[in-house]
């Protein structure tokens, strides 16, 4: 099978087109005929070497959509023809750049009718995440203020909409160019963050969704009402100083990094067979051009979320 990978850490030009043996299914698994795959910002940080790991991961991606082509022993949801999406076990077992790549079948839920594989490829990874710090850390609640940074970004833009599903009051931060697409996604306020400082206009805020760590952390705990939570995913060697101011304003935060989750998924798919759930795509790239969809996430200003095509 045609995948790209990966020999060494380093920039956009480190990732090749190669070729390896197609995968097979082992007991609880499936093999997936990928058409689509997702890009995530920690797609590219593997790449460059950010994560710790001592050597690179030979092929990238955790999102992928496509068509079930064979199930393990004792597979019951899917049959081959099944159209899946989902998110390969993270950070343990990724691949979603090739052709074929195989999970354990409760990585996946069904792809709804009124999705594509482009955007069902968009969502796993990102909707996960924003789900379980909403949904499973938070336990955001109807008429509560959620503040979401960098709203318009591939996890942000996802919130607000999971957010305003849940009958919350949202709160995003996002560049003012980019406003008109949060309204339509349900943003209630806006603040951009070039112009005005998100603390010297808010206050009492229930939940803060960081997507930024920093200083903007620090301040996020500021604008907590008390007994309020910051879901935090992004580590970056800050956390025991927030967490002791944290616990002095009398405010919770908490570190979260995203799990294959069978009941995650399918909350996703039922949101977006609702209506209340749809990744915007900021564009797409065939599978052999993965390196300039890392350029382009890289700059930091994409809109939702870059997917890469496999015919």
């Amino acid at each position: 099978m045609r995948a790209v990978g990966q020999r060494v850490f380093g920039g956009p030009e480190v990732l090749q087109e190669i070729e390896l043996e197609r995968p097979e299914a082992a007991a609880g698994e499936i093999v997936v005929r990928v058409r689509a795959a997702g890009v995530n910002p920690t797609d590219w940080k593997h790449r460059a070497g950010l994560t710790g790991r001592p050597t690179p991961v030979p092929v990238l991606g955790w999102d992928v959509s496509g068509t079930v082509a064979q199930v393990g022993s004792g597979v019951t949801l899917f049959a081959p023809g099944d159209d899946v999406f989902g998110m390969l076990p993270y950070p343990r077992r990724p691949g979603g750049y090739a052709e074929y790549a195989t999970a354990p079948t409760r990585s996946f839920t069904r792809v709804p009718a009124n999705l594509d594989h482009v955007g069902a490829a968009a969502l796993p990874l990102a909707a996960l995440t924003a789900h379980q710090a909403l949904v499973d850390t938070a336990d955001l609640q109807p008429g509560q203020r959620v503040l979401v940074h960098a709203a318009a970004g591939g996890v942000g833009h996802l919130a607000v909409q999971l957010a305003k599903a849940r009958g919350a009051h949202v709160i995003g931060t996002a560049g003012a160019a980019k406003h008109d697409l949060l309204r339509r996604l349900g943003a209630d306020e806006l603040i951009d963050y070039r112009t005005t400082a998100f603390d010297a206009v808010l206050d009492g805020i229930d939940v803060v969704l960081d997507t930024l760590a920093g200083d903007v952390r620090t301040r996020s705990l500021e604008v907590l009402r008390p007994g309020g939570i910051l879901v935090s995913l992004v580590a970056d060697g800050t956390e025991p100083a927030a967490a002791r101011r944290a616990a002095a304003r009398g405010v919770r935060m908490a570190g979260l990094m995203v799990e294959a989750d069978h009941a995650g998924m399918r909350a996703v798919a039922a949101l977006v067979e609702q209506g209340e759930l749809r990744p915007h795509i900021a564009a797409t790239f065939p599978l052999a051009d993965a390196a300039a969809a890392h350029a382009l996430g890289e700059r930091g200003r994409t809109t939702g979320k870059i997917v890469l095509t496999v015919d």
